[in-house]
């Protein structure tokens, strides 16, 4: 794993640069999640998102990319929040990599 100062002190990645499929798994595993393919296709949308608006999503921005690219049945906050508990912008964008969403506190 990486040192520990290359995150913030809420675990997020200081550089989009050292995001790697190992470093998403072993943040998944602090947070109790163990990735499944239906993980990884949330996680490799948000890193879309972030290249396409240079900026992490809110949720209901998640939920309409969600629903353009994968589908209604995948575009949906229920879905979301069953992949990641409590905030899934928040969880997904720590998890992928990318910086914590502004709206998050």
């Amino acid at each position: 794993m990486l040192h520990r100062s290359a995150f913030d002190n809420e675990g997020f990645l200081r550089e989009l640069s050292d995001w790697s499929p190992t470093v998403a798994e072993q943040l998944a595993d602090a947070e109790g999640i163990a990735l499944t393919e239906a993980h990884w296709e949330i996680l490799y949308l948000l890193r879309t998102y972030y290249d396409e608006y240079n900026s992490t999503p809110a949720m209901r921005s998640l939920v309409k990319y969600c629903a353009s690219k994968l589908g209604a049945d995948k575009g949906k906050s229920v879905y979301l929040l069953s992949l990641f508990p409590g905030s899934p912008v928040k969880l997904g964008s720590k998890i992928a990599g990318l910086p914590k969403p502004h709206n998050c506190l």
